[in-house]
């Protein structure tokens, strides 16, 4: 059993002062197997200090130093890809095709955070005036247990290259994906406090770091409810805020679509990441009048999507993280019964032939209204729900019937009717017959779904504070 008991403060590992332990469990198997000590508020308060105390030296490297310490960053963090892949599977669950790419992904990040500032103007002249983007200062990074090593480098990444300083506070949830990044990072060198790293809990160190006035600007990846928090408790010192938050994503299937073709956009973007990912499609809305032939195809196409071990190659969904967000999931799966949606696949308990692990069946609600508790709230699993639609008006009304606005999906076969539609609906980003990525565009959400954008240009902005300069005669 693995057994974390260092953070990273100022260079260097330490003993939290902090003395709980946290066990982290495989959520295939329900089994402990290892535990992490978790940080309080005085160790919060050490790391901010240290990173305080790096900041001025920082900010004033230059860009080719940043780009070094960038470099050194990506190849120690790239070089421990199959560490990370082997923590993802044991202690998050990932199947073996997503968690390669999760594996992957925190190197790729710091790639791109590299091109960003190779790129990046941080002056512009404007009239008579000189435009300075400065950095803001020493930045809070919290990050979730859904995709957590990739969060923390791109969080970092693109601190460090605008050149601030960081105090990150991790799931604890994903202490052993966490332990691999720090011993990355320090492998590359970078200046003491330059970053620092406290595993803790959000309402120990993380409230610290949100009321802490030593802390500049927070970017948080997680929940709405936290989201709303993190906004009000920073209200009092100014924080610059940068928030990636839940989603309930609509699939919008137009009238034209040749459903075999789309099944698998719509049940992969519905079922990424197990289900529990901020962007996952959830709500499908469908023509009425195709209503019971899209019914088909969901029920001949969803058998053979298994729910399993991730470490077997054809599992495409695998366990939840916890109980505690298995139950989640069983509870709304009864809450959709009990609304009045009918199971068209799936249903409550673990998939056949699983005794043990945090497995829910792939599951799909229909005769569902946009009003019912499933399609409104965030469940974070494997469940989907089909709403009907009458034209496209009406498709479009119902996809902005949401508080999230992170990400939506359409598919048809006329593009410029796809595009129509897509330019509508009240998204941060909308994809239109493709499940592609683009790092260098921006990524956040409307409404309750996020404030700020992250990735590209973008995100390096959101650490950096514009000053005017206006000389006169000497």
């Amino acid at each position: 059993m693995q057994r974390i008991e260092h953070i990273y403060i100022n260079g260097e590992f330490v003993t939290p002062h902090g003395e709980e332990w946290f066990d982290l469990h495989n959520p295939s198997t329900e089994e402990v197997i290892g535990q992490v000590r978790l940080g309080d508020a005085q160790d919060a308060q050490r790391a901010i200090a240290a990173a305080k105390a790096a900041l001025p030296a920082w900010s004033c490297t230059t860009r080719e130093e940043r780009l070094a310490a960038l470099r050194r960053m990506h190849k120690a963090v790239a070089a421990r890809e199959d560490q990370l892949m082997e923590a993802i599977v044991m202690e998050y669950g990932a199947p073996l095709v997503r968690g390669r790419w999760m594996a992957t992904y925190p190197a790729d990040v710091i790639a791109q955070a590299i091109d960003t500032l190779e790129a990046f103007a941080f002056e512009e002249q404007v009239g008579t005036a000189r435009v300075v983007l400065t950095p803001v200062g020493v930045a809070g990074l919290i990050t979730p247990w859904n995709s957590n090593a990739g969060f923390i480098c791109n969080k970092l990444a693109t601190a460090l290259a605008a050149g601030c300083t960081a105090v990150i506070k991790p799931s604890e949830m994903s202490a052993m994906q966490t332990q691999i990044v720090i011993e990355a990072l320090h492998e590359a060198g970078l200046p003491p406090g330059v970053f620092n790293i406290v595993n803790g809990r959000g309402e120990v160190v993380g409230e610290e770091i949100a009321h802490h006035p030593d802390i500049a600007k927070i970017s948080f990846t997680g929940s709405s409810a936290v989201g709303q928090h993190l906004v009000s408790a920073g209200a009092a010192t100014m924080k610059r805020v940068t928030l990636e938050l839940g989603g309930k994503s609509p699939t919008v299937v137009l009238d034209d679509a040749d459903f075999a073709a789309i099944m698998p956009f719509v049940l992969q973007a519905g079922f990424a990441n197990s289900g529990q990912a901020c962007i996952a499609g959830t709500r499908i809305l469908v023509p009425r009048h195709r209503l019971a032939e899209f019914e088909q195809a969901v029920q001949e196409a969803v058998p053979h999507i298994k729910s399993g071990d991730p470490r077997d190659t054809d599992t495409a969904i695998g366990p939840m993280v916890s109980a505690k967000q298995w139950e989640r999931v069983q509870n709304y799966i009864r809450i959709g019964v009990e609304e009045g949606a009918r199971l068209l696949a799936g249903g409550e308990g673990r998939p056949d032939g699983l005794q043990a692990g945090w497995f829910v069946k792939p599951t799909v609600f229909t005769d569902a209204t946009n009003q019912m508790r499933i399609a409104r709230e965030e469940i974070f699993g494997p469940v989907l729900t089909i709403i009907p639609y009458d034209d496209e008006a009406d498709a479009i009304t119902i996809a902005n019937d949401t508080r999230y606005g992170l990400s939506a999906l359409v598919l048809g076969q006329d593009l410029d009717r796809c595009e129509r539609v897509a330019r509508r609906i009240d998204s941060g980003r909308v994809l239109v017959n493709t499940l592609a990525h683009e790092p260098r565009a921006p990524f956040g959400g409307f409404k309750h779904s996020g404030l700020g954008r992250e990735m590209g240009r973008w995100g390096m902005n959101a650490y950096l504070e514009p000053k005017t300069l206006l000389m006169g005669q000497g």
